[in-house]
């Protein structure tokens, strides 16, 4: 089973962990987890014992000493600064986005090539891209969101590569071409609508 498929089940086991705490739960069991999921209890275990995290079958979890735990995890103990190349409707809601603070994920900057849409003043500044190299570097920027039409992909990749970044998620309809010193994540926003699609009009599963 691939780590990133644990990974996104450690995300839920979080969500699940802090909806519990809103309902006072203190201590959560590994059976409550699983039920919020979707998966088996055993399971839930098998995966915090993979990644560390300290517990007891029959004590059970202490809910905060668990998000604490999760979030060092997910890089969620600290915050993670992104920045965004393509401030399109797309990249613009990205970047004014609430609800990313919840999760420690802070949007630092966007850049474009339209000087139309600079803007200096705003808590996340609108840069040219000939600056993305130079603003990276300066605030310790490591990860981005590429948001650009798919025949500008690339070329913006190969940017952020040059520029430091080591880790990128991309919504251009293009799987971009890297090697194994920066991690990309493709999401074509279109494939995930046919799926779905597919999937309500054939009844259907996508577990199955």
């Amino acid at each position: 089973m691939s780590t990133r498929s644990r990974i996104l089940r450690l995300s839920r086991y979080k969500n699940a962990a802090i909806r519990l705490k809103s309902l006072n739960f203190v201590k959560v069991f590994s059976d409550n987890l699983g039920d919020a999921t979707g998966v088996t209890a055993s399971q839930v275990r098998k995966d915090f014992s993979i990644f560390g995290i300290s517990g007891n079958r029959r004590g059970g979890y202490q809910v905060d000493e668990l998000l604490v735990q999760l979030n060092k995890v997910l890089g969620k103990d600290k915050p993670q600064k992104f920045i965004v190349v393509g401030v399109g409707n797309l990249g613009r809601a990205l970047i004014n986005y609430p609800g990313f603070g919840k999760s420690e994920i802070r949007i630092v900057a966007g850049f474009d090539i339209d000087p139309a849409k600079y803007n200096r003043k705003a808590d996340a500044p609108i840069l040219p891209i000939d600056e993305l190299a130079g603003f990276a570097k300066a605030n310790e920027v490591e990860l981005a969101i590429i948001a650009v039409p798919d025949f500008a992909a690339q070329g913006v990749f190969e940017k952020l590569i040059k520029a430091g970044i080591k880790g990128v998620l991309n919504f251009a309809p293009i799987r971009l071409k890297s090697d194994d010193n920066v991690t990309v994540h493709n999401l074509n926003l279109e494939t995930e609508f046919e799926n779905l699609i597919y999937f309500v009009n054939t009844k259907t599963s996508p577990t199955e």
